[in-house]
């Protein structure tokens, strides 16, 4: 993926609309996230933007629990470094920058975030591919796309393309202004 053919990007100037008093009252990160992460969970945290979802995912997996906090932009992860400084869960969290083409992380994760940030790729059967291979066999993967942004027919397109690569619709969680899908790898 060349960066003339990436579709627009949320900039990094753009991230205080990413994580904000106001966000939080309609995305609460624990309300959102609590049933689905459990202690001890290796968590991939695509598209992690300023780290608005990754504080709370780490606190849910505890101590003996891991988030890779990913994304495209370093001015992004730069503010997610400044919003885990100093918590304690510097630990808990791993920093990674993504390649234009590639997310790059080769440890196995029990659960993927991908919240607001699939239509963003250009080439998502990739994607699913890459995911699928470093996600543990009971793994989740869990899509939440913008309702403003994606249309109802792109999200079925891209659930058609998760279903290509081998995973399976296991539920569709209720996000306020959001499509969702949980996906896990169909058992052939």
């Amino acid at each position: 993926m060349s960066k003339e053919k990436r579709p627009f990007v949320c900039p990094t100037e753009l991230a205080c609309s990413l994580d904000n008093l106001l966000r939080k009252a309609v995305h609460n990160p624990r309300k959102i996230l609590e049933p689905y992460i459990r202690k001890n969970m290796t968590v991939l945290d695509l598209g992690c933007g300023p780290g608005y979802f990754t504080t709370e995912l780490a606190r849910l997996v505890g101590e003996e629990g891991r988030i890779f906090a990913a994304d495209l932009q370093q001015g992004m992860l730069e503010k997610a470094i400044r919003k885990i400084r100093g918590t304690g869960l510097e630990r808990i969290v791993k920093i990674h920058k993504c390649q234009d083409d590639k997310i790059g992380v080769s440890e196995k994760v029990d659960f993927v975030l991908a919240f607001w940030m699939v239509h963003e790729v250009p080439d998502q059967q990739r994607l699913f591919g890459e995911l699928k291979s470093i996600l543990k066999p009971n793994g989740r993967i869990w899509i939440i796309e913008p309702k403003i942004h994606v249309k109802k027919r792109s999200f079925k397109k891209m659930t058609t393309h998760c279903e290509l690569a081998g995973f399976e619709i296991i539920d569709r969680p209720k996000v306020c202004l959001s499509r969702t899908v949980i996906l896990s790898m169909r058992n052939n």
